[in-house]
């Protein structure tokens, strides 16, 4: 466990885009309640037509689906599918003890990554445009995977 510390400067960059992608995800969450509030709709479930302080004129029709709060819901839920994957993969990998700029590079692409297919997907961009921001990630995740599996029988 001697490399779990800040002291192990793959662990401090593991941790700067562990955090940087904790705050993403919950930063798409905060995205998808400002967008509900903003257009007054797009609620998820029966029980948010109740009146409220926030919902002083509830009506049926705020729980149709609202593509401008549903974009930023399903970017949300695409985040919940890869971030996970990435934290647990990128722990792993500091413990194989990999080289600093290797670890750079898979850590801060993953997180590059992350932030263009937010940014694609925000601006409409086509499926071939995410899928490949996505693929960059997904291949940083498995390599990440494979290395730390290779370290682990070797």
């Amino acid at each position: 466990m001697d490399l779990l510390n800040f002291e192990n400067p793959v662990f401090t960059v593991y941790v700067i885009a562990a955090s940087l992608m904790v705050l993403k995800v919950m930063g798409q969450g905060w995205m998808t309640v400002h967008r509900m509030l903003k257009v007054g709709g797009g609620w998820a479930s029966p029980e948010d037509l109740r009146k409220g302080l926030i919902n002083k004129n509830p009506e049926p029709s705020q729980l149709d689906v609202n593509d401008y709060v549903d974009r930023s819901r399903r970017m949300h839920r695409n985040d919940l599918e890869n971030v996970p994957a990435f934290w647990v993969a990128g722990l792993l990998f500091v413990l194989a003890d990999p080289v600093l700029l290797l670890a750079k590079a898979l850590f801060y692409g993953f997180v590059a990554a992350r932030l263009a297919h937010f940014v694609a997907y925000a601006t409409e961009q086509s499926h071939e445009v995410r899928a490949t921001f996505y693929t960059v990630g997904s291949v940083i995740v498995i390599y990440m995977a494979v290395h730390t599996l290779w370290s682990a029988l070797v």
